[in-house]
């Protein structure tokens, strides 16, 4: 952990503007935005989003602001709240990935965007489960407010708004990375070179007792048999 958090004090300090100045320009026109938001979205609304290397998604909570489960190592490298409350940065996301730390909090649509095109409730038409009623899925989104154990595969923002909007604990995009790393390392191929390197490492090391012998040959059997 300690490498993360001397990367963050590096290179996300250095990137951090002072805040006070930012929420002047911010506060202008909070009310128009706010307005337009929730002409454009209703509270409960499933948000879709392209950010970095993956999908991002968010709960609309109305009033312009959006409940998400992102990935963040400032609030581990710092106790600034003023910090922490700003904009996540590819920078911060990407560390948060590594330190497997993040946070349900609630930003601006902007802020949520980060640039990107909005495509709202994508997942009705792909879930079997039926959505559930617009204020219960806001609710469902504040109550988990507050700093999550983040996990790339087992719980990152698609499970925390599939729980929000459908009730179920899923990911469409961990579904397909899986599967596709079952093609990649549960083929015969992998097997068949599995077993050569095997075979070469034992004769190399000249280690042939039983249970060497019987893992080695274990180990391909295993892909092969799950190919």
């Amino acid at each position: 952990m300690f490498p993360l958090r001397l990367l963050a004090l590096i290179f996300v300090s250095s990137a951090t503007a002072d805040p006070s100045s930012e929420e002047k320009e911010e506060e202008e026109d909070d009310e128009e935005k706010k307005n337009r938001y929730d002409l454009m979205f209703r509270r409960g609304d499933l948000l879709e989003v392209s950010r970095t290397l993956f999908t991002h998604f968010g709960i609309y909570l109305g009033g312009g602001r959006v409940a998400h489960f992102i990935p963040d190592i400032m609030p581990v490298v710092s106790t600034n709240q003023l910090r922490i409350k700003q904009m996540v940065t590819n920078t911060r996301l990407i560390l948060g990935v590594l330190a497997k730390c993040g946070s349900v909090r609630v930003d601006s649509v902007e802020d949520f965007a980060f640039g990107a095109d909005i495509i709202i409730n994508p997942m009705d038409k792909m879930c079997s489960c039926a959505a559930l009623q617009g204020e219960e899925v806001a609710r469902r989104a504040e109550k988990l407010l507050g700093d999550v154990a983040y996990s790339l595969l087992w719980y990152n923002c698609e499970h925390f708004v599939m729980y929000c909007r459908y009730g179920t604990v899923m990911s469409f995009q961990t579904f397909q990375f899986c599967k596709t790393m079952r093609k990649l390392l549960l083929s015969r191929g992998v097997a068949k070179v599995t077993a050569v390197l095997v075979a070469c490492l034992l004769v190399y090391l000249r280690v042939m007792d039983t249970w060497t012998v019987l893992l080695a040959v274990l180990l391909p059997f295993l892909l092969w048999m799950a190919s």
